[in-house]
């Protein structure tokens, strides 16, 4: 079987587009999905034959329920489940529906805007579009926050071994799970922080990007307790959006991992804590208004699931 994944150990690049659908209900959706997962490789095709420059790709995943409802291969991967809200004691995780996911990205954001186009014509006549965020790249890589975003990203071959589903799920090898969040920032609260207590709670530099050694790093620092360990990494894509006049600023957090349980462990650090109640401070500033799981299959299986 070809196992070539989807585009989603790309870097990132300088203009996203992130879409979430979900079917309406009583509605026949197999015919419309064979033409989406047929249409999601030939927007791909297309932009790799109109300029290989613009790296423009789109990355479809599918959620547990969307993978029932359509009655795709069974058994379905082994850790895509429903995604259940993760509870500290003063932030929440948040669990939120989602069919489909697109991960749309180019250099130039015409390219973006074209191929969205294309799916939301698709898709409207039996799908509603719950989030559509629009994503930009922030200087050299940094969130809307002023801090780079990434910097524990896997690079070279270890993005493949860590975004990657591999022998340990034979059936969906070169497949990957992938899970989003939408945060929104408390810019005023952030902005009111002098810039040695913002790298507190980062738990790096801001202008360098250096991290902090162990004996000055605070243990609920961001890079504490997201960062579970040099063996379990996942492939971070997030890009910062919003609207500056109504002061809603955001980062997009999406990870494409080759097993789930990975990032629910940072969620679990991040939002309960290590040892509990010691949660991510970041999260007093950044609230996650959305979360949901998904798997995005290789291009050989939507080749398959086009007919």
């Amino acid at each position: 079987m070809d196992h070539q994944a989807q585009n989603v150990i790309d870097t990132p690049s300088n203009n996203t587009v992130f879409m979430v659908w979900n079917f309406h209900e009583n509605v026949v959706i197999k015919d419309v999905f064979q033409r989406l997962c047929a249409l999601v490789v030939n927007l791909n095709n297309s932009a790799q034959v109109r300029s290989n420059l613009v790296k423009a790709s789109v990355v479809l995943g599918i959620s547990h329920h969307a993978w029932k409802k359509l009655e795709l291969n069974e058994p379905m991967p082994k850790e895509l489940v429903p995604f259940e809200p993760i509870i500290g004691q003063k932030h929440i995780a948040v669990a939120t529906p989602g069919d489909l996911h697109f991960h749309i990205r180019a250099y130039e954001k015409s390219y973006c805007i074209d191929m969205a186009t294309e799916i939301a014509a698709l898709l409207s006549p039996v799908a509603d579009c719950k989030e559509e965020v629009h994503g930009f790249r922030y200087w050299d890589g940094r969130s809307i926050l002023g801090f780079v975003d990434g910097t524990e990203n896997p690079l070279g071959e270890d993005r493949a071994f860590f975004g990657i589903v591999g022998d340990e799920d034979a059936g969906y090898k070169g497949g990957s799970y992938l899970f989003v969040q939408k945060y929104i920032h408390d810019m005023n609260a952030w902005r009111s922080l002098p810039v040695a207590e913002q790298e507190k709670v980062i738990g790096r530099s801001k202008a360098n990007d250096i991290e902090m050694g162990d004996d000055e790093k605070p243990t609920n620092s961001h890079s504490a307790l997201a960062n579970v360990g040099d063996d379990l990494k996942i492939v971070r894509d997030n890009m910062p959006f919003g609207q500056i006049a109504t002061n809603e600023m955001g980062t997009y957090f999406i990870a494409y991992a080759s097993t789930f349980s990975t990032v629910q462990l940072m969620l679990k650090r991040m939002f309960i804590g290590e040892p509990e109640g010691n949660y991510d401070r970041i999260l007093d500033f950044s609230t996650a208004h959305t979360g949901s799981l998904f798997f995005c299959p290789t291009i050989n299986m939507l080749k398959e699931f086009a007919g």
